[in-house]
């Protein structure tokens, strides 16, 4: 045995090893690069057939496709999900293998490229506008798909002009048939749109941990495609109503239900349920009333059922795919936000802040910038909120912390029964036992699969208001990392914050920086600026630590910690579930193609639309259900020989975050600035000439302004960049629903 592996401790795990262990497998190597190629041809293939479409090649290729396959046992239907439903979901399973071989590797520390370079995902393009903060990646997504709408468009146009002029039929029937051709192009070309639609809100999605896209910023990509969506959707029903009141047949054809073709009522159905998603999501109507817009987002479920029963079954195979990776991805947070979940203990600082610990096992993993959704059973069944971590994964395995500031009626709820706990909890001396519980479910973590704070050497940190909360993770995270002596490049931090009032600077106590590490200034390099804009001198209090106005800890039961099915789940159980319900798909359409469908010659388009989404549903249930089942089992068993005994033994309790009171032994440079807002450009320019010709990170979370602000002085900052000065990457932790 090798002197250097006999020293390594038995209980280390590879990823925390920096340059060790043994080289890369060829095999493995080899495999992830084949799965890489293939999964890459099979996208570029599916894209550029939807794309190329419209063509009269590419057409012809679809129709003489539909005719070889037509006797099969799955007919027209099969044939038509093989060629735009299939591939999406084979690189899902793919991807699930993919993500498999990387987390067999070691994970080594990044080496900082010898000259900084610019990057398509963190160069703002756009600033202003209706797309909020665009990166240049990002901007070209737009670009192809606004390409891909006015190229269709303009291609069925020139068909449409074409088959019109075989009919010789009065100027006035022409242009009707005109309108409801274009109405017709529209419609598919919306359809397609809807293949993508739904992947961006499968939040556990193993497509996003693949291409590592977190869940904040897909939430922008469904909004934009479901803008684009619900416009083309609109003009298509839009051009048939008009071309039929003229024609003086609306209401006959608003209700027909054909057996054979397409049947408008059921479209009539799906567009008005639509619409009422579409009204209520804009931004004016979610942000006066937020529970309008969550309660008709609900009506996805009517607008997938009817659009389906409007097309038929094998055009709705044109949009399928996604539409089922969405259903499954919901079935299984549906199923993980079951679980009641133990709030440790609670907070309710001066500035209107809570602090909530959440119960979570050893075994779920996630990273510093992880999100959760929140609902408390006392305040609410349906409200779900979402807010970013505030603890580092390396703060204690048996706990996560988060940070509510107290805006709204719900969490101005959550304050009012915090503090009626903690009242309750002083009426007696056994407070363990007095103190009621807060029922909660949980949902997540989310967030990117790799902790992309740890690949910047320079980081500037920009917070507005509770927006600190991400970042004293951050501080958290790299503080144990460079005690535990893991991969951890940052070594020069900045942060930058922005509070309205100076009751608020409390908070960055929360993280006990000189308890983590001792002496940490010797490996890093920190320095906090403070803009309190509201106020134009300090306070009485200033430098002292405020403790939290009511506090109260919970009794807690065993068993009660968040569950790993969603999030950061384990890869290898996420890609059984997708498989093994792919696969009971395919069982279930079969079996009804034998013992139903063609027995019995059904053929009303309508119905095998019906039949098909309650086959997507049945797969779901019953062979993902199974899935579920198994791996809860798997759960259970393993988070056992964790120690049943950690909560019990207030092992979670001294591992929760704390007050740090000793501000004399502050390592790291601070300033706190009454009455200014922070000067973007002088910081930048400062920091740019401090650190050199460099990377920085910059991450920011707060309001669309703040945004707005960093966004535009990155862009600046880079556009006017000479050689020896830093590149600037922008990246937003920002989530706005």
């Amino acid at each position: 045995m090798d002197v250097k592996s006999g020293q390594e401790p038995l209980l280390s795990r590879k990823e925390d090893v920096v340059g060790c262990g043994k080289k890369r497998s060829f095999w493995v190597s080899s495999a992830k690069v084949i799965l890489r190629v293939v999964m890459w041809v099979i996208f570029i293939t599916w894209a550029a057939f939807i794309f190329l479409y419209p063509s009269d090649f590419v057409t012809e290729l679809y129709h003489k496709w539909r005719q070889a396959t037509e006797g099969t046992l799955f007919g027209i239907t099969g044939s038509v999900f093989l060629l735009f439903s299939g591939p999406i979901l084979l690189i899902a399973i793919l991807g699930s293998a993919y993500i498999v071989l990387v987390g067999e590797e070691e994970i080594h520390e990044k080496k900082s490229s010898k000259f900084p370079r610019f990057r398509l995902w963190t160069f703002p393009v756009l600033v202003d506008g209706p797309f909020g903060v665009v990166s240049a990646a990002e901007m070209i997504g737009i670009v192809l798909f606004t390409a891909y709408v006015v190229w269709a468009f303009a291609a069925y146009t020139v068909k449409n002009s074409e088959l019109v002029s075989w009919f010789h039929v009065p100027s006035k029937e022409r242009s009707i048939l005109m309108l409801e051709l274009a109405g017709l192009r529209l419609g598919m070309i919306g359809l397609f749109c809807t293949a993508f639609l739904f992947l961006p809100v499968a939040r556990g999605s193993v497509l996003l941990r693949l291409i590592d896209i977190p869940f904040e910023h897909a939430t922008r990509y469904h909004v934009w495609l479901g803008h684009l969506t619900m416009l083309l959707f609109t003009l298509h029903g839009l051009f048939y109503v008009i071309g039929w009141a003229i024609e003086g047949r609306l209401a006959r054809e608003l209700m027909d239900w054909k057996n054979i073709g397409i049947a408008n009522l059921p479209g009539v159905i799906s567009l008005l349920a639509g619409l009422l998603m579409w009204v209520t999501s804009l931004p004016g109507v979610r942000r006066i009333n937020f529970e309008l817009f969550f309660y008709t987002h609900q009506l996805y479920v009517v607008f997938v059922v009817f659009l389906a029963l409007h097309v038929g079954d094998f055009l709705f195979c044109f949009a399928a795919g996604g539409i089922f990776l969405f259903m499954l991805d919901r079935f299984l947070r549906f199923c993980q936000s079951r679980r009641t979940v133990n709030i440790l203990s609670a907070r309710s600082f001066p500035c209107g802040t809570l602090e909530l610990v959440l119960s979570k096992p050893a075994n779920l993993h996630y990273n510093a910038l992880g999100w959760i959704f929140l609902q408390v059973r006392e305040l609410s069944w349906l409200q779900w909120h979402p807010f970013s971590v505030s603890s580092s994964p390396l703060d204690g395995k048996h706990h996560l912390a988060v940070l509510i500031k107290v805006l709204g009626d719900w969490t101005g709820k959550l304050d009012r029964l915090v503090s009626s706990a903690s009242e309750k909890g002083t009426e007696t001396e056994h407070l363990l036992q007095r103190y009621p519980k807060i029922t909660a479910s949980v949902e997540g973590p989310y967030g990117h699969a790799s902790a992309y704070h740890l690949t910047y050497e320079n980081l500037i940190l920009v917070a507005g208001g509770i927006g600190i909360s991400p970042f004293l993770a951050i501080l958290s995270d790299v503080l144990h990392r460079l005690k535990d002596g893991k991969p951890c490049m940052p070594k020069n931090i900045l942060i930058v914050w922005a509070i309205k009032t100076s009751d608020e600077l409390p908070l960055l106590h929360t993280v006990g920086m000189e308890s983590i590490l001792p002496n940490f200034s010797n490996s890093l390099n920190l320095e906090i600026q403070t803009y309190v804009t509201r106020e134009s001198q300090p306070s009485l209090e200033e430098g002292k630590v405020i403790e939290p106005v009511n506090s109260a800890v919970f009794p807690a039961s065993k068993g009660c910690g968040m569950s790993v099915l969603v999030g950061t789940g384990n890869i290898i159980w996420s890609g059984i579930y997708v498989i093994v319900s792919t696969v009971g798909l395919v069982i279930t359409l079969a079996l009804l193609d034998v013992f139903y469908i063609n027995p019995y010659h059904v053929s009303a388009w309508w119905y095998k639309g019906l039949l098909f989404t309650a086959c997507m549903s049945v797969s779901v249930l019953i062979f993902g259900g199974l899935v579920i089942g198994l791996w809860h089992h798997w759960e259970r068993k393993t988070s056992s020989h964790e120690g049943k005994k950690s909560i019990e033994n207030g092992t979670v309790k001294q591992n929760e975050p704390k007050m740090h009171k000793d501000s004399s032994k502050e390592q790291y440079i601070s300033a706190t600035r009454y009455g200014q807002r922070p000067d973007f450009r002088g910081i930048f320019e400062t920091m740019s000439d401090r650190w050199g010709n460099v990377d920085i990170g910059v991450i920011l979370c707060g309001p669309p302004a703040l945004q707005t602000t960093v966004a535009k002085e990155c862009r600046t900052q880079n556009l006017k960049r000479r050689g020896n000065q830093a590149i600037f990457h922008f990246n937003s932790h920002s989530f706005d629903l």
